[in-house]
C-alpha cells in the first residue's frame, strides 16, 4: 500500500505546556499489540498509549476533536475506534451514543493473527429486544448513508475499487449469526456490498468493515513508530470513503502539521 506523510506529521518528541511528552508516537512499542490478548493501554503512561497517539494525529490532522470507544476491559482491549465529535453531535436522535457513527478502528485479530486497521460502519439490530437498546438502528444513523452509496459510479464505490483492487485492503460485512458467531463476507463493489447486506438477518447485529490487514510478522519486523505511520496511512486512505458515509464530513488535512 501506497501512503504518503508531510514532514509536519511526524515531528519529533517534545515536551507539552503541561511538561509531559507529547504522544507522537515515538514511544509506542510493537510488542503491545499482543495476539493473544489484544492491544495494550493499561499501565502505560499517556504518551505511550495508541489511544492518546492516533486522537493527537487525527485531532491535529483535521482539526476538530474525536472521540475514542472501545470493547475490552483492563490492561488490554481487542477494538478500538475513533469518530468526529461533530458527526456525533449533529445526529439529532442518536447524538449521545457512539454507535450510529462511522469510526476509524483498530485490532488485533487473534484467530488470524493479522492486525487490522479501518473503518467500521455499524448496523446493529433491526428487530427484537436489543433493538431498543442503543445499538439498535435508528433513522439518523451513519449506516442509511452507507446504502445510499451502494450503487455505482458513487465516491464510495470508487474508493471501494480503488482501496480493495489496488491498495491491497479487505472489504468485509460482519454479521451476527443465531448461535452468536460472527461471519465475514468480502466484497469487492459497492453494489455486491448492498445485496450481501440485505441478507443480514435484521434480529442480529451486522456491520462493515473497510481495513487493511498487517500480518503478525510484519508488526514484529516493525518498529512502533513505524507501526502508527502505517496506521496513520491507512486512516488517510479511508477518510474519503467515511466522509461519503458521514452527516458531517472532515475537513481536508492541515498543511501546516498545526
Amino acid at each position: 500500500m501506497a501512503t504518503k506523510h508531510r514532514t509536519a506529521d511526524w515531528l519529533p518528541l517534545a515536551k507539552s505546556s503541561g511538561g509531559g511528552e507529547l504522544p507522537t508516537g515515538e514511544a509506542f512499542r510493537p510488542e503491545w499489540i499482543d495476539f493473544q490478548r489484544g492491544i495494550r493501554v493499561g499501565n502505560l503512561e499517556p504518551h505511550e498509549r495508541i489511544t492518546q497517539i492516533l486522537k493527537f494525529h487525527l485531532e491535529r490532522t483535521y482539526r476538530t476533536p474525536f472521540v475514542t470507544d472501545r470493547w475490552g476491559r483492563g490492561v488490554y482491549w481487542q477494538w478500538i475506534c475513533w469518530l468526529p465529535r461533530a458527526n456525533r453531535a449533529a445526529k439529532p436522535v442518536s447524538h449521545g451514543v457512539n454507535f450510529g457513527c462511522a469510526k476509524l478502528f483498530i485490532s488485533a485479530d487473534s484467530d488470524r493473527r493479522v492486525f487490522k486497521s479501518g473503518l467500521q460502519i455499524e448496523r446493529g439490530y433491526i428487530t427484537g429486544s436489543e433493538a431498543a437498546q442503543p445499538w439498535g438502528l435508528r433513522e439518523d444513523f451513519d449506516w442509511h448513508r452507507l446504502l445510499r452509496q451502494c450503487r455505482p459510479r458513487t465516491v464510495f464505490d470508487r474508493e471501494l475499487r480503488r482501496l480493495v483492487g489496488r491498495e491491497g485492503f479487505v472489504a468485509v460485512v460482519l454479521s451476527e449469526q443465531a448461535n452468536g458467531e460472527f461471519t465475514e463476507r468480502a466484497i469487492t463493489t459497492a453494489a455486491r456490498l448492498r445485496a450481501v447486506l440485505d441478507q443480514c438477518a435484521p434480529q442480529h447485529w451486522a456491520g462493515f468493515q473497510l481495513y487493511y490487514p498487517m500480518p503478525e510478522r510484519e508488526v514484529r519486523a516493525s518498529t512502533g513508530f513505524e507501526l502508527i505511520r502505517a496506521i496513520v496511512g491507512v486512516f488517510t486512505q479511508v477518510i474519503p470513503t467515511m466522509n461519503a458515509c458521514q452527516q458531517v464530513p472532515l475537513l481536508p488535512p492541515a498543511q501546516d502539521g498545526s
